[in-house]
């Protein structure tokens, strides 16, 4: 078993870390710096859960970093303390005046204080099994040996309720669903039996019901070891879920500190009530901004389409066919239309979509697209060059824009390059172009010059969404476009696609796991379970009167905002 002690009374509100005035900087270049946390100070206590929220930006990453002394160049601690007390009777450790790469800070790191970080696919190692890069901990901090670590690296997946532990033990990263990942990522910060965890939007990138099983998962671990938890989110409603205090910070700056339902629902700090109502904005009970749709011309006719991946060929496996990934879909949706795909991560949402815009091809089935003049087309069909003038009409808009912008093209190249590839612009038009469109998506003329990564989150986005409407597209599909954002920026990016709905009279097919955000956006709601559509019907009528068991466990698994209705953390 791995090193673990129950908690004892007095542990309780024993205080294992304490920062005062943490000052975190980035410089600049010219004597100046970039003060990305500023100030802080604040304390752990054994047992509970301190929860860090703010918008992207307010150093709630950083400060975490700090804190692991993992903080990139040429970032550095210019000030503070960070006191750990390890023990009683052992002399407390300053962390901020630790060399990074020192024997006593390696010691800590990992074996006394744990992250979790948010993408465990970039955590873990491609090359390595998953028992392996879990018992490297104790191997690294000698507190064990390597069939004991085996061992023991069976027994977390065990603990941390990953199916037959003995074979997945065995298997590499990529063989695991995204919340097997996250759960094994848990695995090995727990490993060595720290008594510090911190998570850095641990589930951001997980589906509703996952979220709720690695909450209940991480409360449990904590109550069982006595465990301090810092978790670091921007999700209102995960905080009220497992928070006992709440720390907001704005401009690497603590604005706001104390218990989570003073919180919620007394907020001091005029910051922290536009936090809470950008939550509630996208909330399930409140009003939604969705368009009213009058005209009943379907735009796209969606008939049995199918799609299974190739079969995956080994040296040392047999080949298994897989099931499909897309299983005999139809649906249709209407011009002007807003059409929201909800389910698990592997439910086929995003293979739908890579389907609808033909970035995979179907191997079964029809999707009919009506053009201006009134003609359908079948866009599974099309050769290429067909394709190319359809990809003018229907666009897409991923999850991550950082990774959908190529970091070596100014802003202005990047918008303009569908309207220079498809020979619309070119001079002085293409460049008033680009300023139209930055001007539409609320960035300035200048930011054309700039690059991708002189750019926040949410204006990245914004840029993606500029270069979809360069070629003024009528159908737009977008996969999980707000999922990587803070709330009061999803809410900004969804009112600035309803805008340009209004303007442009555009519809689209927005694939989400966040239901609050489905239902404030689309007028229809198709639930997708093991590539199939299990329900589909009206937005308010999915969302409250739901009719199939899996749609009732995804609504079930939605975190309410509220602290004195914990909904997930006591649910089967």
């Amino acid at each position: 078993m791995r090193p673990t002690r129950m908690p004892t009374d007095s542990d309780a509100a024993a205080p294992l870390l304490e920062l005062h005035e943490l000052r975190t900087v980035f410089p600049l270049g010219q004597g100046r710096v970039l003060k990305a946390v500023d100030g802080v100070s604040f304390t752990l206590l054994a047992g509970r859960t301190l929860c860090i929220v703010g918008e992207s930006g307010s150093g709630k990453s950083i400060t975490a970093r700090s804190i692991m002394q993992i903080v990139g160049p040429p970032g550095r601690i210019a000030g503070g303390e960070i006191i750990y007390r390890p023990y009683p009777g052992r002399a407390p450790i300053d962390i901020a005046r630790l060399h990074p790469r020192g024997t006593v800070m390696r010691a800590i790191r990992g074996r006394d204080i744990a992250m979790i970080f948010q993408e465990p696919m970039t955590s873990l190692s491609p090359i390595h099994r998953i028992g392996w890069q879990i018992g490297e901990p104790l191997l690294a901090h000698r507190l064990a040996d390597r069939k004991a670590a085996h061992q023991q690296a069976i027994e977390l997946l065990r603990q941390v309720e990953i199916p037959n532990p003995e074979t997945a033990v065995d298997r590499y990263p990529f063989e695991f669903s995204g919340g097997m990942r996250q759960r094994a990522m848990i695995a090995m910060a727990l490993a060595c039996g720290p008594k510090i965890l911190i998570a850095d939007e641990p589930t951001t990138a997980l589906d509703v019901t996952t979220q709720a099983e690695v909450l209940r998962l991480l409360t449990r671990l904590q109550h069982e070891d006595g465990l301090a938890l810092l978790f670091i989110t921007h999700d209102m409603g995960v905080v009220a879920q497992i928070a006992d205090d709440v720390l907001v910070m704005h401009q690497g700056q603590i604005v706001e500190h104390g218990p989570v339902e003073r919180i919620f629902h007394d907020p001091q700090h005029p910051y922290t009530q536009r936090l809470l109502d950008a939550s509630k904005k996208l909330g399930m009970a409140a009003p939604p901004a969705r368009p009213v749709v009058i005209a009943q011309q379907p735009l796209l006719q969606v008939r049995g389409v199918t799609l299974t991946y190739p079969v995956q060929t080994s040296l040392f496996r047999r080949p298994q066919v897989p099931p499909p990934a897309v299983r005999d879909v139809s649906f249709d949706l209407y011009e002007g239309e807003n059409l929201g795909i909800v389910g698990e991560s592997g439910s086929g949402k995003t293979s739908l979509g890579n389907c609808l815009i033909r970035i995979l091809q179907p191997g079964t089935g029809q999707i009919l697209y009506r053009r201006h003049d009134g003609t359908d087309m079948d866009l599974v069909a099309l050769d290429r060059q067909a394709l190319r003038q359809v990809h003018r009409e229907i666009r897409m808009v991923f999850q991550d824009p950082f990774a959908s912008l190529n970091p070596r093209m100014t802003v202005a190249r990047v918008i303009g390059e569908p309207l220079l590839v498809n020979g619309v612009l070119s001079g002085p038009a293409l460049s008033q172009r680009v300023a139209e469109l930055l001007a539409q998506v609320g960035l300035p003329r200048d930011a054309g010059q700039r690059y991708p990564h002189a750019f926040s989150g949410g204006q990245r986005q914004r840029i993606v969404i500029a270069r979809a409407l360069a070629l003024n597209p009528r159908l737009i599909i977008a996969d999980e476009a707000t999922s990587a954002l803070d709330v009061t920026l999803r809410g900004q990016i969804l009112d600035l696609l309803l805008e340009l709905q209004r303007s442009r009279g555009l519809s689209f097919v927005l694939i989400s796991h966040d239901l609050g955000v489905i239902r404030y956006f689309c007028n229809r709601i198709a639930v997708m379970y093991r590539g199939e559509i299990v329900e589909i019907g009206g937005a308010d009528e999915i969302c409250f009167n739901p009719r199939q068991p899996y749609t009732q466990a995804l609504l079930a698994a939605v975190p309410e905002a509220d602290p004195r209705r914990r909904n997930l953390l006591h649910a089967a």
